[in-house]
């Protein structure tokens, strides 16, 4: 089968794609034959050995797929010939071929084509745990999201109106990505720094009449995080989702005594590893709103297999609108 291979840690201009032998099937797991495969920031930092993993070389890079079910156990739900989306961990996705627990495949509604549902779940679960677990979000409350147009960002924008935001405020640095962001579902979106030189944050003061926010959903960290704490209103909470900024913020706690708001770590993976059944959970809430249309499938940028070094490279240099897949069948 063909499959991207890391073959040395020198970042995505290192990736190759190879012919390798399938992987074995195990007993008590389901064999999928992938149709797409999303990309997501963890395999920009897999290329150059920065991420706490640290798969041996030669390796598959790659969480989540969407393809047709080969075979399943008969107690598993799954036959073959069903759609699925998965999760394979943090490596083994990008490949032709995967093997994976039942546990982590989930059924893809009619309405959700495989494309969109191999850019659906390390995201959306993410965010999905990030709003309702750890970020407690309330009906009406505002959200502002950093890095809008990224993976992260548009599934919080599609994401946060579902559970219950009244208003969803976009972050983001150009013009192009102002139009993602609205596409995805932002109902104000402010730039980075804006033309005549008014920083984010003071726009955000005055779309909320200087109240601020309820959460900022974080992906990014960087130099913006202080400036987040202080957008937020009494109460708020501010999401650390990771640091796609390259820098890790530090924060003054005393700040979090003015307002009294919160800092929240969001370590979705941490957090389901340990608890038999939470994604399952997660899904059950997430797939009937998918079913009906209520939450929107993802529109990613598809890339063929060929370019899956680009594609991984859009996620590091911060070029990519949406989520980015690559194409497999």
């Amino acid at each position: 089968m063909r499959a991207v291979h890391i073959t040395s840690l020198d970042g995505p201009e290192a990736v190759r794609i190879v012919d390798v032998d399938e992987p074995t099937a195990r007993e008590n797991a389901v064999v999928i034959d992938v149709h797409a495969a999303g990309v997501a920031f963890p395999d920009a930092l897999l290329t150059r050995g920065l991420y706490q993993y640290k798969p041996d070389l030669p390796f598959v890079p790659g969480s989540e797929i969407a393809g047709v079910v080969r075979s399943a156990p008969e107690d598993s739900g799954f036959a073959a010939g069903d759609r699925v989306a998965a999760l394979t961990g943090l490596s083994d996705g990008m490949a032709e071929v995967v093997v994976v627990s039942p546990d982590t495949v989930f059924a893809l509604p009619d309405s959700v084509s495989l494309t969109a549902g191999a850019g659906l779940l390390f995201n959306d679960l993410t965010v999905h745990f990030a709003l309702r677990q750890r970020g407690r979000l309330a009906e009406g409350e505002t959200v502002l999201v950093h890095g809008a147009a990224g993976g992260i960002g548009t599934s919080a924008l599609r994401l946060a109106p579902v559970l219950g935001a009244s208003r969803v405020i976009a972050v983001v640095s150009t013009a192009e990505k102002a139009e993602t962001a609205k596409v995805a579902g932002a109902t104000d979106v402010v730039l980075v720094e804006d033309e005549n030189g008014r920083g984010w944050k003071d726009a955000v003061k005055e779309l909320t009449d200087g109240k601020g926010v309820d959460i900022v959903v974080d992906p990014v960290g960087g130099d913006r995080f202080t400036d987040s704490i202080r957008s937020l209103a009494p109460s708020g909470r501010i999401l650390v989702l990771g640091f796609t900024g390259g820098e890790i913020p530090t924060v003054k706690v005393n700040r979090l005594l003015l307002n009294n708001v919160d800092v929240v770590g969001v370590g979705w993976g941490a957090w389901w590893m340990t608890r038999p059944g939470y994604l399952a959970t997660q899904w059950a809430e997430l797939e009937p709103l998918l079913a009906s249309g209520k939450l929107s499938a993802p529109e990613p940028s598809v890339s063929p297999l060929d370019k899956a070094g680009e594609a991984i490279a859009s996620l590091e240099n911060r070029t990519a609108a949406g989520k980015v897949v690559l194409q497999l069948a």
